[in-house]
Order: C-alpha cells, then structure tokens, then sequence
C-alpha cells in the first residue's frame, strides 16, 4: 500500500473508531467495527476524484469476499491531504455493483473450470512428460508459487513424489489459475452515480456510523 493510501486508511480507522486485525498485514480486512454482539468488517478506499478505483486484478475471490463487508469511502481534496467527507455503503447497497460485475466475468470463470475438467492424462504426458512418479520439483515447475512448499507437500500421495492422477489434479489447477487471471478486471471503478446513492458523513463519524450501520442490521 502507498504511504499516502496508508495514512488516509489510518485517519479513517481513527475517525470512526475501528479497529485492526492483530494479523493486519495478513488480514483482508482493512478495519473492524464491534457493534451489538457482532464482528463486522470494513473495506476502506479513499480518492481524490469523484470514482473510486478497487483492485488490479478483480475476480470471483473478491466477489467472495467482499459480499458480507461493509465499506467506507473517503473522499479527499484534489491534493489527498484532506478529507471532505465519507460515504458508507452496506452489503446491501453494495450488491447490485458486486453482482454486475460477477455476470461480467462469469462466463470466463466457467470456461476455466469446464476446460480444466476435460483435461487428461494424455494431455498430462504430452506438457510434462510421461513418469510413473513426478517429484516436488516437476509439480513445483508446473505450477510455479502458486501453492507455498508446504502446499506442494500436502498434496504428495506417494513416498517420495505424486502419482500421474495427483499430477493431472496440479494440471487442472494450473489451467483454472491460467483462464482465470485472463478474465478477470483490470482495476473496475465504482462509478460516480454509484457512489452517490450512499449515506455521506461529514460530522459525528463515528456515532453516525454506527447509527447507519444499525439500520442496515435492522432493514
């Protein structure tokens, strides 16, 4: 994260008296609100402009996990180092844009599992080459960091490296990760009249925040 988007998301986590996950820089939760009895987590962006950019590569992962977050968007001044005003926005309010988004880039998403599942052993010799056993190493060149060596490990089924039907599961989540990291968006904005729609607050911050929130709980 920017020092610039750093400091913006520490004014808001203090602005509405949020807080952090211990594990924040693991976390994919930017702040947490506790209200009622209830965990909350908060996604917040801030801009300058009057869109707000989201994600380089957008896919169903986000679509997952955004669909329960609530969000909280700061809008800065031309040169980012005052806020103007926020704008909240529920699960609710958020889910016609989520939902446009996930019809965009659903048939992509589809065609990476159907063409994963008709791949076949014959399509596994032919990129990898024919072995009774594939080692660490074969199943790590084929599908590169997209699993940590301990993932690699769980994964053996033999003694000393993975049999060829273990190898075609590793080949069918390298072609799902292929197609996939084609079809997904390339930093979607949430447009003007989107954002519009949704409550702004410029007073009380944190006080008026949890009164919106406990609305959206009640609706």
């Amino acid at each position: 994260m920017a020092v610039q988007d750093d400091r913006r998301e520490l004014e808001q986590i203090e602005l509405f008296e949020l807080e952090q996950s211990s594990e924040r820089s693991r976390s994919d939760t930017d702040g947490i609100l506790r209200i009622g009895g209830r965990e909350l987590k908060f996604e917040l962006k801030s801009t300058t402009k009057d869109s707000v950019t989201t994600v380089r590569d957008f896919g169903m992962n986000h679509i997952r996990k955004w669909k329960d977050k609530h969000w909280l968007f700061g809008f800065y001044t031309k040169q980012g180092n005052a806020l103007r005003y926020t704008r909240y926005a529920s699960p609710q309010m958020m889910a016609p844009w989520i939902e446009e988004k996930r019809k965009y880039i659903e048939v992509d998403f589809q065609l990476a599992q159907s063409a994963a599942a008709n791949l076949t052993l014959d399509d596994l010799t032919a990129l990898v080459g024919d072995k009774n056993c594939y080692s660490l190493e074969d199943a790590q060149a084929l599908h590169k960091k997209q699993l940590s060596k301990a993932e690699y490990i769980e994964l053996l089924d033999r003694p000393s490296g993975y049999s060829k039907e273990r190898m075609l599961e590793i080949l069918k989540m390298r072609c799902v990760y292929v197609v996939e990291r084609g079809s997904t968006l390339n930093n979607p904005h949430i447009p003007k009249n989107v954002l519009e729609k949704f409550p702004k607050i410029t007073e009380d911050h944190a006080e008026t925040l949890r009164d919106l929130v406990q609305q959206s709980l009640s609706s």
